[in-house]
């Protein structure tokens, strides 16, 4: 949405017939970009060359695939020799280890298999907003779009959760391009639908309809990433995640923008919300105080509450092009080739 500067006025009708562009007031503060194509999502094929997965942390399925688990047993790679111990495949025995140290000794390997891996994209009301690149709703769909590029180059299944207020679209997992392209059209169609029209409309879906709905159709083992804004994340967020990651591997991708921490500089803003529009005053220090202190509690219960449930938790901006921002998200520690 549009932000325009103005000094501060003394008749705040006059300004807002002067500074407020009725007529297309969905834009971007700079020249961003309000909506992804699907050509756009087709292109992170190549961002996604640049980036890898994490490998699976359970071996909870024994089913082939390139993703190593913890468990150990007869499998597909190496891991280690160790002495023999009672309940030990025989067939598993190293002979020449055994003769060199006189004691028996096995082979361990680590099991292979392929992992589910599911992208819960938001693309709700909240996300069409951006003050500097692209509106949160753009990245990411462009964030969706890079991973499930970068699951089936690993040989992954991937699906989708998709949803906006209004409605989702659940895409299950598969190993296949035309699954890959079923999910980028979803979230291309989402994103396309988005408009400040629909502010009036009852918002019918949130994200804890979401992890429900994935806690239904989720199978064990699998890989959940959601990306969102997280704005409506609250204690029963909590609960739903809680029973979710008994059983799932669970990544947090926030989107966010400037805007969404802090105020712009002191001035007088036309806002709107496509139906009704008005002034915002931040000359008011301590309008800005609440407002930093109340996004700042926010902030703080999503951090603690993830972190307390040992789910990773990375936040991406509309400031930072996207390759800069996932490989920095690859670097921090929980989501490693």
């Amino acid at each position: 949405m549009g932000i325009f500067k103005t000094k501060k006025p003394n008749n705040y009708a006059d300004n807002l017939a002067s500074n407020f562009p009725t007529d297309n007031f969905v834009k971007s503060s700079v020249e961003g970009r309000v909506y992804s194509s699907l050509e756009d999502l087709i292109r992170l094929r190549f961002t996604a060359a640049a980036l890898q997965l994490p490998s699976a942390k359970r071996g909870l399925r024994q089913q082939s695939g390139p993703n190593q688990s913890r468990f150990r047993g007869r499998g597909m790679e190496f891991a280690e020799v160790r002495a023999y111990q009672p309940g030990d495949d025989i067939r598993s025995i190293d002979w020449r280890v055994t003769a060199r140290r006189q004691k028996p000794h096995t082979k361990l390997y680590h099991e292979e298999r392929e992992r589910p891996v599911t992208l819960l994209c938001d693309q709700s009301l909240s996300q069409f907003f951006g003050s500097r690149h692209c509106f949160k709703s753009v990245l990411a769909a462009e964030i969706a779009a890079t991973l499930s590029w970068l699951t089936i180059n690993k040989g992954d299944r991937v699906g989708g959760l998709v949803f906006s207020d209004h409605e989702h679209r659940e895409i299950r997992p598969a190993r296949s391009r035309k699954t890959l392209m079923h999910i980028l059209n979803t979230i291309s169609e989402f994103n396309q639908k988005l408009n400040v029209s629909d502010t009036e409309s009852e918002q019918l879906i949130d994200l804890n309809s979401m992890l429900q709905e994935y806690r239904r159709i989720g199978k064990p083992g699998g890989l959940l990433i959601m990306i969102s804004d997280f704005l409506d994340f609250n204690p029963e967020s909590r609960k739903i995640l809680f029973e979710l990651q008994k059983h799932s591997e669970i990544i947090a991708i926030q989107t966010s923008d400037p805007l969404d921490f802090e105020l712009p500089p002191p001035g007088m803003y036309p806002i709107s919300d496509g139906k009704q529009f008005t002034l915002l005053d931040t000359y008011d220090n301590q309008a800005r105080s609440r407002y930093k202190s109340k996004v700042n509690e926010q902030q703080q219960y999503l951090t603690e509450t993830v972190g307390k449930l040992n789910i990773p938790l990375h936040t991406l901006s509309t400031q930072e092009p996207l390759l800069n921002g996932l490989k920095l998200l690859f670097r921090g520690g929980s989501i490693t080739p």
